[in-house]
């Protein structure tokens, strides 16, 4: 199912940018254009794969009795799009990125225990 490769791939990039956010320092200013497009050209793949598992995980949760609501999916992307500015940018206290990775984590996991018991 393209939804559970989805969310695995996700769900590593999600430990990529944490890893990103914990050992990088932020660009010298904020205006920095070539940074910005730096980031813009490796953030595109999870930016796309984003937008496809939004659509993904909200046609399975709409069409299943499951324990995820469509608003958490919603919620997950606007997270992961803060994460990945953050993570870059390192512009969030440490304890607010914890929450919104450990958020998104949470219901990706959920997503993956959905799949299983679907199977």
């Amino acid at each position: 199912m393209q939804l559970k490769l989805q969310t695995k791939q996700l769900k590593k990039y999600l430990d990529i940018l944490k890893h990103k956010f914990e050992e990088n320092n932020p660009p010298e200013h904020i205006s920095d254009k070539d940074f910005f497009l730096k980031m813009k050209e490796e953030t595109a793949p999870i930016y796309a794969l984003l937008e496809e598992w939004e659509e993904e995980a909200l046609t399975f949760v709409k069409n299943r009795l499951v324990n995820v609501h469509p608003q958490q999916i919603i919620s997950t992307k606007e997270n992961i799009e803060l994460i990945i500015l953050h993570s870059y940018y390192i512009d969030a206290r440490k304890r607010r990125y914890m929450e919104l990775n450990q958020s998104s984590h949470y219901i990706f996991n959920q997503i993956l225990n959905e799949i299983e018991k679907v199977k």
